[in-house]
């Protein structure tokens, strides 16, 4: 399986070559503000930006950052010049959290050659390369969407996961085990889900351990070969960043995009607090 990350020096190659890759600018932050301005004081060069609240989710309801509709992706991603046969490079600062949901999202409508800068701008400035502030003009990509290109479960999905497979919960352990919930009305987790910080899949650098590491990682809570694997978050945007380290250690994970946002919304639904 190729790597779905691509190195800083890598890029400026094929940037440099005849058939470049569309790049898209992913930069975002919990709670705001959207990387907007970030993207105007300097970008890569041709990179579109990308609002991850507005291009990368529908409208609220239930979980925060629902899957958006197929349509008002598509033309997004039209106007960010994005087609179905030229490759995608996208990145945000450097940790790739809104990164790793633009991956997801264009691999799940059907794109097949979607890969993240690996420790994002923060490791192409690094590198020497350089920024602009140059804005290229909108539109010019003809993508068609095509659901379905990765695995997603809902909310009985991800519980029958949690019963049958590994269930892994991305947020922070304090998050997880209910003892601080800064965002949600109610605190705790999905019973029997296994709490696996995106946090630690990169290094202080923001860039993601070695395919080793993280398998070992995962394989400590429970994933392996023949194991069904899915993970969830607070609203399905950290998830995305666990289902792309996963990939990344080899193993085809499933997103339930609505997450512990949507998890909540329905009382009925347990409840679990506590490291288990």
């Amino acid at each position: 399986m190729p790597s779905p990350l691509i190195e800083a020096a890598e890029l400026g190659r094929l940037l440099a070559g005849p058939r470049p890759p569309v790049l898209l600018d992913v930069r975002w932050r919990l709670g705001g503000p959207p990387g907007l301005d970030d993207y105007r004081r300097g970008h890569l060069p041709a990179a579109r930006f990308v609002d991850l609240d507005r291009d990368l989710a529908g409208p609220p309801g239930p979980g925060r950052h629902p899957l958006p509709e197929a349509g008002a992706f598509a033309a997004a991603m039209r106007r960010c010049g994005v087609s179905n046969d030229r490759p995608v490079v996208v990145y945000d600062a450097a940790d790739s959290l809104g990164a790793a949901r633009a991956w997801w999202l264009l691999g799940y409508f059907g794109h097949g050659d979607v890969r993240v800068l690996d420790g994002g701008l923060r490791a192409w400035e690094a590198a020497g390369l350089p920024l602009t502030i140059e804005v290229p003009e909108p539109g010019g990509g003809d993508f068609t969407p095509r659901p379905g290109g990765r695995r997603l479960v809902d909310a009985g999905g991800a519980a029958r996961l949690a019963r049958a497979g590994v269930l892994l919960d991305a947020r922070a352990g304090e998050r997880f085990r209910g003892e601080s919930e800064p965002i949600d009305p109610v605190a705790g987790h999905i019973p029997r889900a296994r709490n696996v910080p995106t946090a630690a899949n990169v290094d202080g650098d923001g860039r993601f351990l070695d395919p080793d590491r993280l398998r070992h990682r995962f394989n400590e809570s429970g994933a392996g070969p023949g194991v069904e694997v899915g993970a969830y978050c607070g609203s399905g945007v950290t998830a995305a960043h666990e289902v792309l380290a996963l990939a990344i250690a080899g193993y085809d994970a499933a997103l339930y995009v609505g997450s512990w946002s949507d998890w909540i919304t329905d009382p009925a639904r347990p409840v679990a607090t506590g490291a288990d």
